[in-house]
């Protein structure tokens, strides 16, 4: 094998190529067909070229491109002069281990299945070009989330394809002696053995456990099969291999974390590990629970009560009582723990009260957010008062460089050195902005959105395929509906793409045929709306959601001007952002804890509408975007969905619509970009993962916060 080869093997096992534009498009130019057939997986890529093909264009064509993209894979990985270095060097000795039960890093890995999960893969690639000693734990799905299919009266139907190691950038775990590694957990009267996968992104580390082995029992095998799968009992299964599996995983490997840090409740089993692990020491049980929360730190993600992770007394005692015999604990005490009221153990023991109790901080993910939280689990605290409360914020961002099309980052770099100066501060961002013509912004906007109108009308063929595929036997697809698509370039394009939870509203554009068809066909201001998203398996009112607005997208006055895209997924979003002008969000205040799809848009000079809610509240100021409303909250449903409804239609008609089309003698629409010039100047430097990961860093991983 010639070195460039084993060059090109080795970049395809570590996800940092998944935020080099090079790099990627390394891999594309091996065959651009065969890169979308597979997904945008390099491995599974590679797996199809013939080892001559490769090696002949490896020689020739590919040479220098390998060779830099090489270059800046090593530089990358041998930097030693790091952020973390300069700032948190005892977290560069010791890791910090991040839990959480999904991560969403590139779309060929099928492990996340929302908000949450790409949270997740945006926070570790921070990690990773931050420089922190970084290691992620989760469960590897051999079905992963689903593929969404929509029949022909638009009702969601899933799919599950496996995921196969060998397609995958992923490395069995194994002992010294080569053997696999396998940790053993207690769930009921069993022992259930997994073994662990090793993930390379960039300089951090992901490790997936899997119990699909032999040594287990059938139905045990199926602990990992699917995101969030199954029953209560499933979840508590998987919840117990993610946090005390995770703590054994990471016992087996000989690692000392710093600081674990709980993305979620999902995972908060593992601080029963760790207090098995005090209590093995001598410790008492409270001296045990005081260590624990020392080194542990929680971000809880949901604003809602019934929304956190919750298991009946009966359940509890089933699941756990072998495992709290066996590790000195009393079932009570356990109890306890995750009991609103620690009185009274005959309730309902709940994730997110563990984390709580044994975390030394907690933060919401927005200060929204946050004021909720506290207001949420004051009672926790003993007082009325939310300001006792100590949970605080850090608002959610994303990873720049992940979210940044090919297109738009050649388009800054020509005007800057790199993205990170454009986004390393208002200052700078503005700076650049000033060496960037009103006529190159505007030539941007149009090539991403004629990018994604393309993209559109062949995923919409492929869509077509599926509906016929999954149609009812009688009523057959009709073809002119679902491939047909009036899209154009110079119409205002709005998108509206997420989890088809029912809090974030997405047929509310829908309220008013009439109104909105006024809109949609105005005769010369006119516009278009696309849809994506999915409803989780057992959520048939999201289901029905999707079912509403595929059957408006069928309406004759809407035909080929509003359109549904199935199989929403991370490599679906990086289109959708990059290329709309206005990214629609108008959920339930203030039931978005924070929201991230809206900041990917701005750095492309897209537009935010939104609900004030979530990171929109810190982030609008009047002139980066518009919201909907201004934060009023209606106890009565129906009067808030109308109320949200008649201010979503007069933002557009008043303020939105005429902007966009406003255009001076060169046909440029002077005040919509003077909006996009603040977006990116207010936002792209402030809702990152880079600020976000140094936050949790200085505030909560270090033991001594620093401001």
């Amino acid at each position: 094998m010639s070195k460039s080869i084993s060059v090109v093997k080795k970049l395809s096992r570590n996800l940092w190529w998944s935020w080099d534009t090079e790099a990627k498009s390394l891999f594309k130019n091996l065959s651009p067909l065969l890169w979308e057939r597979v997904n945008h997986n390099p491995v599974e890529l590679l797996r199809h070229i013939s080892a001559d093909e490769l090696e002949a264009r490896c020689a020739c064509e590919l040479s220098s491109t390998i060779d830099d993209v090489n270059k800046r894979f090593e530089d990358y990985m041998a930097e030693k002069n790091t952020w973390a270095a300069q700032h948190a060097p005892q977290l560069v000795a010791n890791p910090v281990a991040y839990f959480s039960a999904e991560f969403g890093i590139h779309e060929s890995l099928r492990l996340y299945s929302g908000g949450l999960g790409i949270l997740s893969g945006d926070h570790i690639k921070s990690a990773s070009d931050l420089g922190l000693n970084f290691i992620g734990i989760s469960l590897f799905y051999k079905e992963g989330y689903f593929r969404q299919y929509l029949n022909h009266d638009g009702w969601q139907i899933e799919n599950y394809p496996l995921q196969y190691p060998e397609s995958l950038p992923i490395e069995k775990v194994t002992t010294a002696d080569g053997k696999d590694l396998i940790i053993e957990v207690i769930i009921a009267q069993s022992t259930v053995f997994a073994q662990a996968w090793s993930l390379k992104v960039g300089r951090a580390t992901l490790y997936l456990l899997d119990t699909n082995i032999p040594a287990n029992e059938m139905h045990y095998r199926d602990i990992c099969s699917r995101v969030y799968g199954g029953d209560q009992n499933m979840r508590i299964n998987q919840e117990i291999l993610l946090g005390i599996g995770g703590i054994k995983l990471l016992k087996a490997l000989k690692v000392e974390p710093a600081v674990y840090h709980m993305n979620e409740g999902h995972s908060a089993f593992l601080t029963l590990e760790l207090l098995a692990d005090e209590l093995a020491e001598g410790r008492s049980f409270e001296e045990a629970k005081a260590k624990v929360k020392e080194q542990c730190v929680f971000t809880t993600h949901t604003p809602v009560p019934a929304g956190h992770d919750r298991f009946s007394r009966d359940m509890m005692l089933y699941t756990f009582s072998k495992y709290v015999a066996l590790c000195g604990m009393e079932m009570e005490e356990v109890l306890r723990l995750g009991a609103e009221n620690p009185a009274d153990t005959s309730g309902l023991f709940t994730m997110t009260v563990l984390a709580l109790r044994l975390s030394r901080c907690a933060n919401g993910v927005s200060k929204l957010h946050g004021e909720v939280s506290r207001e949420m689990w004051k009672h926790l605290y003993a007082t009325d008062d939310p300001k006792e409360v100590p949970i605080g914020h850090i608002t959610n961002g994303i990873h720049t460089k992940s979210w940044s099309s090919g297109f738009t980052e050649r388009f800054w770099k020509h005007h800057a050195k790199s993205l990170d100066e454009l986004f390393a501060s208002r200052e700078s961002a503005e700076a650049v902005l000033s060496k960037v013509s009103d006529s190159e912004l505007w030539c941007l906007r149009y090539q991403l959105k004629r990018n994604l109108i393309d993209y559109i009308a062949r995923y919409l063929s492929n869509q077509l395929y599926h509906q016929h595929q999954y149609a009812t036997p009688y009523k057959p697809c009709d073809s002119s509906k679902s491939a047909k698509s009036a899209l154009s370039p110079d119409v205002l394009t709005i998108g509206f793409a997420r989890r088809f939870a029912t809090y974030k509203r997405a047929p509310l554009i829908f309220q008013d045929l009439d109104r909105l068809n006024a809109i949609v066909n105005h005769p010369t201001m006119p516009v278009q709306i696309i849809f994506a998203g999915k409803a989780h398996p057992h959520d048939d009112a999201g289901k029905e959601y999707i079912r509403q607005i595929v059957e408006h997208s069928h309406r004759p006055q809407f035909l080929g001007k509003v359109v549904f895209l199935e199989n929403y997924n991370i490599g679906v979003a990086k289109r959708l952002v990059s290329g709309v002008d206005v990214w629609l969000n108008n959920p339930v205040r203030p039931m978005e804890a924070s929201g991230t799809s809206g900041q990917k848009t701005v750095l492309h000079g897209g537009l935010n509408l939104s609900i004030m809610d979530g990171w929109w509240c810190e982030a609008y100021n009047g002139t980066n975007g518009w919201s909907i409303g201004s934060g009023e909250q209606y106890e009565n449903y129906d009067e808030q969905y109308r109320f949200d409804a008649n201010k979503l239609y007069e933002v557009l008609e008043n303020q939105i619509i005429p902007t966009f089309y406003e255009r001076n003698e060169h046909n440029l629409p002077v005040r919509w970009l003077k909006n996009i010039r603040n977006a990116i100047a207010t936002i792209a430097p402030v809702y990152n993962t880079d600020r976000m990961v140094k936050e949790y860093t200085m505030r909560y991983y270090l033991k001594e916060p620093r401001p």
